[in-house]
C-alpha cells in the first residue's frame, strides 16, 4: 500500500474551522471536473448541511449560485498565492465584495466577548460566513498555511501540516511526483 505524504503524518485539524474553508473550494474538483455546486440547490443544501444557511433554502437562487462560484474561486486564487503563485488583486475584491454583501462585521457581545460575524442573512450571510475563518486565520498567520496543490491541473486545497510551510503538493505521491516527471522529461527533451 502507497503511504502518501499526509498519511504519514499526524494530522490534526487546521485552526479556526478553517477546513470548512478548504471543503468549500474543494467542492469543485478540476482534475475529475465534478462540481458539487454545480446548480444553485446543490449550494443550498450544502450551506444548510454546514449550518451556514440561516433562511429557506429555496431563496438561493441564480444569482446567489453565481456570487458563491466567483467566491470559491477567488479563493483559490488567494490559496494558489499561498503556494507561491502570483496575487491576483480581482480576487483580493471579490472577497471583499462577499465580505461586504455580508454585512460582515465585528459584534460586540452582552458576555464581553467579540464575534466577526454577517449582520445580513439568507445566502449573502451565509457566504459571508466563509470568510471568518479566514480573517481569524489571516491575523495568526495560520491562513498562509491554506495552500492550492502547485499542480495547475489540481489546485485541492489543503492545510500545510510541515514544519516548515513549504509543502507544495496535496499529495506528494500524486501531483508531486507527476510534476517532477514532467519537468524532468522536458528538460531531457530540451537537451538539459
Amino acid at each position: 500500500m502507497l503511504v502518501t505524504y499526509y498519511e504519514s503524518m499526524t494530522v490534526s485539524s487546521p485552526p479556526h474551522d478553517l477546513q470548512l474553508v478548504i471543503d468549500f473550494v474543494n467542492t469543485l474538483d478540476l482534475d475529475q471536473g465534478a462540481d458539487e455546486l454545480d446548480t444553485p440547490s446543490s449550494l443550498a443544501a450544502w450551506l444548510s448541511d454546514r449550518n451556514l444557511l440561516d433562511g429557506p433554502a429555496r431563496d438561493v437562487d441564480d444569482g446567489h449560485h453565481a456570487q458563491s462560484l466567483e467566491l470559491r474561486e477567488a479563493l483559490r486564487a488567494a490559496i494558489v498565492a499561498n503556494n507561491g503563485g502570483a496575487r491576483d488583486p480581482r480576487s483580493t475584491r471579490e472577497l471583499e465584495r462577499i465580505a461586504e454583501g455580508g454585512q460582515l462585521s465585528v459584534r460586540f457581545e452582552a458576555d464581553g466577548s467579540v464575534t466577526l460575524a454577517p449582520r445580513a442573512g439568507g445566502a449573502m450571510g451565509a457566504l459571508a460566513r466563509l470568510l471568518v475563518p479566514v480573517a481569524h486565520a489571516a491575523a495568526d498567520g495560520s491562513w498562509q498555511r491554506v495552500k492550492g496543490c502547485a499542480a495547475d491541473d489540481c489546485q485541492w486545497a489543503f492545510y500545510d501540516q510541515s514544519r516548515n510551510h513549504s509543502a507544495r503538493w496535496c499529495d506528494m505521491a500524486v501531483c508531486g511526483n507527476r510534476t517532477k516527471v514532467r519537468t524532468y522529461r522536458t528538460k531531457r527533451d530540451n537537451g538539459n
